[in-house]
């Protein structure tokens, strides 16, 4: 058993259960572990989620970072589309990352916010724009989860309207891309 290991049962256990379920009695119980063993890679069930969250994150962490002769506004879009396909991709993705702090992407982060700026996009309104795409595709995605588990539930109002999640997500990011273009030097 190492740290890896630990972390990818411990998704996989979030998979199966959801965010409020997992525990380290039963991620113990999973590994075939006693519960005070977990304590040797991660001291609390917050530092246990911290490294889950980071993990999740993989498949966005690893997009490619912006070249210095991609449109931005198409970069943007891409990179906001990415975040969000990768907190969909786990059961309570998005409940997994709110509130997180990114610590190993703090290099992506200032590169993207870098190519944004050279592409004439202020560096406050970059931001800006960065911390509310994340938080809209973060919201957005909490919403979408949390209504898939409302259709899962036998409690289910036959009157509620079904939302395409796509399509209001584009909408939204749209917005925030029209919004941008409008402070922008290009």
């Amino acid at each position: 058993m190492n740290r890896e290991a630990v972390i990818a049962e411990a998704l996989g256990l979030l998979d199966e259960v959801g965010l409020d379920a997992v525990s380290t009695r039963r991620l113990a119980k999973r590994l075939n572990v006693e519960q005070p063993s977990l304590y040797w890679y991660f001291r609390t069930k917050k530092d246990l989620l911290a490294a889950m969250a980071a993990a999740a994150m993989e498949p966005h962490a690893t997009a490619p970072l912006p070249k210095p002769d991609d449109d931005w506004r198409d970069w943007f879009a891409d990179n906001t589309r990415s975040f969000r396909r990768t907190l969909l991709m786990r059961r309570d993705g998005a409940r997994l990352h709110a509130g997180s702090t990114p610590t190993g992407d703090l290099d992506r982060i200032r590169r993207k916010m870098d190519f944004l700026v050279a592409c004439g996009v202020p560096e406050r309104d970059a931001q800006m724009a960065m911390l509310a795409a994340g938080r809209f595709t973060v919201g957005s995605v909490l919403e979408e989860q949390a209504d898939a588990g409302l259709a899962d539930s036998a409690d289910l109002p036959i009157d509620l309207p079904m939302i395409d999640h796509e399509s209001a997500f584009e909408a939204g990011l749209a917005l925030i891309l029209n919004g941008l273009a409008h402070h922008t030097d290009m």
